[in-house]
């Protein structure tokens, strides 16, 4: 990350205690109103004085709420939720949108110029901003914002990814001819596209669907391919683990894909009307230690380059 940080706050130090925890008036939510504009303006103070007019997105992250009203006007300038993916590069004014967005707690994101600017946001409204430049002219603004920016060697929420736990497999060649095989085997029959933390668009997949679903994937999305959906949906519902949560996933009479997390303890009748109209459904784990799908990747640039830091799950030894 580049070397000179600030977090930027709304927090006065003066009302900090011995071990650095605020002490003072300010809520932790966003204002939606001054305090928020004067955030945005800081972000693009220091953007500006670092010669930077482009950003690009990094690991994007979605809330439970619905995309769109994550996004809040990013999604509008993004074309859609499905624009919110790791690479995207945005314009400062989308960039501050998205900002706006992880301060109102609806998306997450990195927003970063490789080398030259980056910003995130933490918890309770703790915003960070580094930059290759010191950036002297963006601080007074910052102050004279009423907003607190304090020098930093480093933020609390950077990350070495190159040691992060996990494989990172590549969706090259050889990942969709084994996806093809698996397919016409019977062996595969859903994959799961993973284009944001906790947003995901599920495919039903046979042999001639592969292609067709591979066009369509967001750039740079977390592939997890799992078996097909069975048409015995009572048999499914009657599986249900008492003990743990799971993951009910189902094709209703169209064909569209869809899924509701279960709760421990839920019966068949309760999980059933969740789904109703269901023609086919599958339980999957929700913890990661009992996970096992069939194949995991990334998807690569079009150069063939895999650029996104997102790690993938365990598959079995030996895979398909």
């Amino acid at each position: 990350m580049p070397p000179h940080v600030h977090r930027i706050t709304k927090y006065d130090p003066a009302h900090r205690d011995r071990q650095g925890r605020y002490t003072g008036p300010e809520d932790t939510d966003s204002d939606r109103g001054p305090l928020e504009a004067a955030y945005l303006e800081a972000v693009a103070a220091f953007a500006e004085e670092s010669g930077v007019g482009f950003l690009s997105v990094r690991e994007p992250g979605l809330g439970p709420e619905p995309a769109a009203d994550a996004l809040g006007s990013a999604d509008l300038y993004l074309g859609g939720t499905a624009g919110f993916h790791d690479g995207a590069r945005v314009p400062l004014r989308v960039a501050l949108e998205l900002v706006r967005a992880m301060l109102r707690g609806g998306a997450w994101c990195r927003l970063e110029a490789e080398g030259a600017f980056a910003v995130h946001v933490g918890w309770d409204q703790y915003l960070y901003v580094s930059s290759a430049r010191r950036c002297p002219r963006a601080v007074a603004r910052t102050r004279a914002l009423g907003l607190f920016p304090e020098p930093l060697d480093a933020s609390p929420y950077d990350i070495a990814f190159d040691t992060e736990p996990g494989a990172q497999r590549i969706a090259d060649a050889g990942f969709w001819a084994r996806l093809h095989r698996c397919a016409a085997a019977g062996r595969a029959g859903l994959l799961e596209e993973e284009y944001a933390t906790g947003a995901v668009r599920r495919h039903l997949l046979t042999p001639d669907t592969v292609q067709r679903v591979r066009a369509g994937l967001a750039p740079r999305a977390r592939l997890t391919v799992w078996p097909p959906l069975s048409r015995d949906v009572g048999a499914v519902l009657s599986g249900l683990p008492r003990e743990d949560p799971a993951e009910l996933v189902w094709a209703d009479a169209e064909g569209v894909v869809r899924a509701a997390d279960i709760e421990e303890g839920t019966g068949p009748e309760q999980a059933a009307a969740l789904a109703p109209g269901a023609r086919a459904a599958v339980l999957l784990p929700v913890y990661l230690d009992d996970r096992a799908p069939l194949l995991t990747a990334v998807l690569p640039d079009p150069d063939g380059v895999l650029r996104a830091r997102w790690r993938t799950d365990p598959v079995p030894a030996g895979g398909p």
